[in-house]
């Protein structure tokens, strides 16, 4: 693209409506945040001019800049309740303020004029001038926002520059060596100065809008993204459940003899097919829970949950399991019955990937140890077992996605990596807390805490 195409192109973006809105209320925000400083800066000009000039042309031209700043709060009201983004709109709120800028800037330079003629030829009018170049920079370093502004700011401005610094040249005709001819080349100069600040914080602030254009342009591709991964996601997952679903239910009816005696070779076989038959149901499951906590489309039934039957169905849903790999259970629970608000059926895919996760940690013949607790009034469930333990530094693997902290081929248990980091989203939904404490070489205790409720009606305390 040739270097006229870029400045086109440039050029068209700026003046598109959603970057006038833009502008307008970049504007606006920067604006907000000076009212207080504009108004300290125009009440010391006002002392000065009261006392060291003409009070009422001092308080005249203090009251029109003072109308201006009105005028520019109400702007900045309408602005910031604009909502429906409207083009028509955007330009009648440019127009107000071009108006208001040329009213605001010609107040100014009306009392920067007039305090200037009430000093003789050749004073050398610091007061004024200076006057005039702090509004000059001021403007340049925050009125970059919207550039036809800026311009007509600086062109007004720079022209009362001139007209300070030619007036006395005019009125006394001094030589080219002499003071007032000075003062104009140093205004000039200073013209410059600002001039070329106006231009590198107008570059700036061009440079943040485009770079905030590149970030809605790759957030917008970013969930476009997202989405066909999801949709993608979700298909394979469901096409896969259909196939899987019947295969897995021919491999068990074949295992548990009901379609006739199986060969011994092939008993292995089979054995192991039904096995990853249902490693590969849990991923797909998992996959499709993932899917919908990151879509927000899991759905959640909050009702009062009794934390001891949750726990024992917990254990008693995954006691073949512990029986397989030759590890027990340990539960210990209080005398009162404690009920918290959760989704009974989330809730028990959390206490199962606890108990899967200690199952799968835990060494031959120790056991898992789960408990009930409660505190300020916080219900803690823990689950303890006497295996390797987590490292430190493993603490951001154990709620990612995808992730295992045994990685390795020995393990016992097979897993998805995905069991804890929906365990997290669940306990999260619920308002509650899941984490956990380990020691290399001792074992590792995972606990969710959930917010205690009262016990429904009718709920019949079990006994001590």
């Amino acid at each position: 693209m040739t270097k006229a195409a870029i400045e086109i192109q440039d050029t068209t973006r700026w003046n598109s409506a959603a970057h006038l809105e833009q502008s307008l209320r970049d504007y606006v925000i920067i604006g907000s945040k000076l009212i207080l400083q504009r108004q300290a800066i125009f009440l010391v000009a006002l002392v000065l001019g009261i006392i060291y000039f003409d009070p009422t042309t001092a308080v005249i031209c203090y009251l029109g800049v003072l109308s201006t700043e009105v005028m520019d709060i109400v702007l900045f009201r309408w602005i910031r309740e604009w909502s429906d983004h409207s083009a028509v709109k955007a330009r009648r709120y440019f127009y107000w303020v071009m108006i208001n800028t040329a009213l605001s800037t010609g107040a100014i330079s009306l009392f920067v004029v007039m305090t200037a003629l009430q000093q003789p030829p050749g004073a050398g009018h610091f007061t004024p001038m200076f006057f005039l170049f702090a509004a000059a920079l001021f403007a340049a370093m925050n009125n970059h926002q919207i550039l036809a502004a800026l311009t007509f700011r600086l062109f007004i401005y720079g022209g009362t520059f001139i007209f300070i610094s030619l007036m006395d040249v005019v009125l006394t005709m001094p030589p080219l060596t002499s003071e007032p001819w000075l003062q104009f080349f140093t205004s000039i100069f200073v013209l410059y100065f600002i001039l070329d600040c106006s231009f590198q914080y107008l570059k700036l602030y061009r440079k943040n809008v485009r770079q905030m254009d590149e970030l809605r342009l790759e957030h917008g591709r970013a969930l476009q993204a997202y989405e066909v991964k999801s949709k993608f996601l979700s298909t394979v997952s469901h096409e896969l459940r259909t196939p899987l679903t019947s295969i897995k239910a021919s491999v068990d009816l074949i295992n548990l003899g009901l379609v006739g005696t199986i060969p011994a070779k092939a008993a292995a076989i089979l054995q192991t097919a039904g096995k990853n038959a249902k490693r590969l149901s849990d991923l797909i499951d998992d996959l499709l829970d993932v899917q919908k906590i990151e879509a927000g489309e899991m759905n959640y039934r909050f009702a009062p949950v009794n934390a001891r039957a949750l726990v024992l169905e917990a254990v008693d849903a995954n006691r073949s399991l512990a029986d397989q790999i030759g590890i027990g259970f340990e539960c210990s629970f209080p005398a009162t019955e404690f009920y918290v608000l959760g989704d009974d059926a989330r809730l028990m895919q959390v206490m199962a990937n606890l108990l899967s996760n200690a199952l799968k940690f835990s060494t031959k013949n120790t056991r898992v140890a789960i408990s009930v607790t409660c505190s300020a009034g916080k219900v803690r469930v823990a689950v303890t077992d006497n295996g390797v333990g987590i490292s430190q530094d493993a603490r951001d693997l154990v709620f990612g996605k995808f992730t295992q902290i045994d990685s390795s081929d020995q393990r016992r248990v097979g897993g998805t990596g995905l069991g804890m980091h929906i365990s997290k989203q669940i306990v999260e939904r619920h308002l509650g807390v899941i984490d956990y404490v380990s020691e290399v070489g001792k074992g590792t205790t995972f606990f969710v805490e959930l917010a205690e409720v009262a016990a429904p009606s009718g709920a019949v305390q079990a006994a001590a």
